[in-house]
């Protein structure tokens, strides 16, 4: 089955169980609004990837880690667009959950997100006990603090900001997670393969300041311009346009000469390549030098 499918399929079975009983209507419709349709579906893809790279013996725990990153990442979204932090009217290209449901609502949304992830990891938990509590560690890491998203979120709120430790918790965290949690449920150990997800993290994050600073609020989908309204630190600021290209063609090509030696190490070096080619944003005349 492709990846695209066991993601959707393994998210609709865990947004589902929220349904049932006496649920409150608004707050169960608010929590599929977050995730369907989705986006690109990228962490969860690169977890599947590396899994498959290990071998995936354990294919039900691949699929349950993967819904579990993925939720993570959509309740990252709905509290990233709220008032208090970017104050986000869209999200791929539709009004955020707070502008559709209301801002209470959203805060409810993504806690409850949070909490399903780890959920669907507990339930799971009957495909092999010690991979799944690695798989609750490695994710509760790359959510919370110090290394995690919430922190990449904190980092914000410092008079100084140490912009390595920024990028790499508030973009780098899941991916870190994608690629750390497909070696363990796949059976195989973490830490090699957290360089890869450390480099895919930081392209992604280079490529988001290129996009945010080069292209419009319709082609991207939710509002543009984002890091100068804030005053956060960027690539582009940085190093310019033109720079930043060039960091990111670097960053890449790292990427995949981090790949570890595996039985799939091929296939997962070409998917790392056409995730290149996705986001490297086509950079607009006006742009070029």
């Amino acid at each position: 089955m492709p990846h695209s499918r066991r993601i959707d399929a393994a998210v609709m079975g865990a947004l589902n169980a929220a349904q049932g009983g006496a649920a409150p209507k608004k707050l169960a419709d608010a929590l599929s609004y977050a995730c369907l349709p989705g986006g690109a579906r990228i962490r969860p893809t690169i977890l599947l990837a590396v899994a498959a790279a290990c071998g995936d013996d354990r294919p039900a725990l691949s699929d349950a880690a993967a819904a579990a990153l993925e939720l993570i990442h959509c309740a990252s979204l709905v509290h990233d667009d709220l008032p208090c932090f970017d104050d986000a009217d869209t999200r791929r290209g539709k009004p955020s959950v707070h502008r559709a449901y209301s801002e209470p609502l959203a805060v409810l949304a993504g806690d409850s997100l949070i909490i399903m992830a780890f959920e669907v990891l507990g339930r799971a938990a009957a495909e092999d006990e010690a991979r799944a509590a690695q798989l609750v560690l490695s994710l509760a890491r790359r959510t919370g603090m110090p290394f995690g998203i919430c922190a990449g979120q904190g980092w914000e709120s410092e008079a100084e900001i140490d912009l390595a430790a920024y990028h790499r918790s508030k973009t780098g965290a899941l991916f870190i997670a994608a690629t750390e949690m497909g070696a363990i449920a796949a059976g195989h150990e973490a830490e090699p393969w957290r360089d890869l997800g450390a480099l895919i993290g930081e392209a992604f994050q280079v490529a988001d300041d290129l996009r945010d600073a080069v292209l419009d609020a319709d082609t991207l989908g939710k509002p543009v311009g984002q890091d100068d309204l804030h005053g956060r630190p960027n690539a582009v600021a940085a190093y310019g346009v033109d720079g930043a290209v060039a960091r990111l063609r670097d960053i890449l090509a790292g990427a995949i000469a981090s790949i570890p030696s595996c039985p799939g190490e091929a296939a997962l070096a070409e998917m790392v390549q056409m995730q290149a080619k996705a986001i490297m944003p086509k950079i607009p005349a006006r742009y070029r030098v």
